[in-house]
């Protein structure tokens, strides 16, 4: 068994009992319609906590807060509010600071790729003690050497392990989409062969609609979209255009909520079809002084950020109120 298996099987019967009591089953009743159907839950927007690096602990949850979001998808990463070694420390602490302004933390990002990944065990546990059901998982990648459908057979049983574990704590762990070579879940569609048979409660898909609009095209992000089903846990919202480098290459360009080609009317009308509850995070990888990148130190102004985060979250609720969700 390696270290971080050996870690996994220390981990305290507290941390189970309290995985266990994380389970929704004290969830109050849903709110009745005229018609006596349960009115859908509005969903719940979350800032990915890497845009406000630049603050800390009241600092991040007070401006958070200011801006409008429901939560705060936190980074637990390398270079993240929460380093994975610190995991044991420093999470509690701050997950209390941002609950005790009102606001959630629906969601960890990580850099968990498999069971492999030093702290995997640390970041699990405490998201246990917490009762955080959801974190960001990904990193999986081809290499030109063996036929992809191969190469998709031989990570299952790396799914099926992490699956094991989340399945243990209650956690569900959520591929997320990026565009580009070489990368598992760029087409979104191997996803549907890399996890179907496991339960989408224990491993399911961070749909990032910018990302699968600039793999997906006119129609190809609907398709990708629908097929991911019952696998679809969370979603990331960003915008993009398309221009050209000085090279000339084609590449896609960030930019705020709206101004791009992602069609977002359409997006949430079909992920209101599929029932999608959340976890939902707001992006925001156009330049913004630094706070795009996840910088500690950012070359604007706070007011300038927060102003630009307010208008895309006006955008984004604007969008979600036209499509009922």
């Amino acid at each position: 068994m390696n270290r971080e298996g050996a870690n996994f099987a220390r981990l305290s019967r507290r941390a189970l009992l309290l995985a266990g009591a994380s389970l929704p089953i004290g969830a109050p009743a849903p709110v009745l319609g005229a018609d006596g159907k349960a009115a859908p839950a509005k969903l719940k927007v979350a800032i990915f906590s890497k845009h406000l690096r630049f603050l800390e602990g009241v600092r991040l949850a007070d401006a958070a807060a200011e801006i409008g979001f429901d939560g705060i998808d936190l980074a637990v990463r390398q270079g993240g509010h929460v380093e994975p070694e610190r995991v044991r420390q420093d999470l509690a602490p701050l997950v209390a600071i941002i609950r005790a302004r009102g606001l959630e933390v629906p969601m960890l990002t990580t850099d968990i790729v498999d069971v492999e990944t030093p702290r995997a065990a640390d970041i699990l546990g405490a998201m246990a003690e917490l009762s955080i059901p959801y974190y960001r998982w990904g990193g999986l990648r081809y290499t030109a050497d063996e036929p992809i459908a191969g190469q998709l057979a031989h990570m299952r049983p790396r799914v099926a392990r992490l699956a094991e574990w989340n399945a243990r704590f209650h956690a569900c762990a959520m591929y997320h989409t990026h565009s580009g070579i070489d990368l598992v879940g760029a087409s979104i569609w191997d996803l549907h062969e890399l996890l179907e048979g496991f339960d989408p409660n224990a491993v399911g898909v961070n749909y990032d609609v910018g990302h699968a609009t600039v793999e997906g095209g006119m129609g190809g992000w609907i398709d990708s979209l629908r097929i991911t089903g019952r696998y679809l846990k969370g979603v990331a919202i960003k915008d993009f255009f398309w221009e050209k480098s000085e090279r000339g290459d084609w590449q896609p360009r960030w930019t705020p909520l709206g101004e791009g080609m992602v069609h977002f009317p359409r997006f949430f009308r079909e992920i209101s079809a599929l029932g999608f509850s959340g976890p939902l995070q707001l992006h925001f990888e156009y330049p913004l002084g630094g706070a795009e990148a996840g910088r500690t130190q950012i070359a604007i102004g706070r007011e300038q950020v927060v102003e630009a985060m307010k208008r895309d979250l006006r955008r984004l609720r604007s969008y979600m109120k036209d499509a009922g969700v």
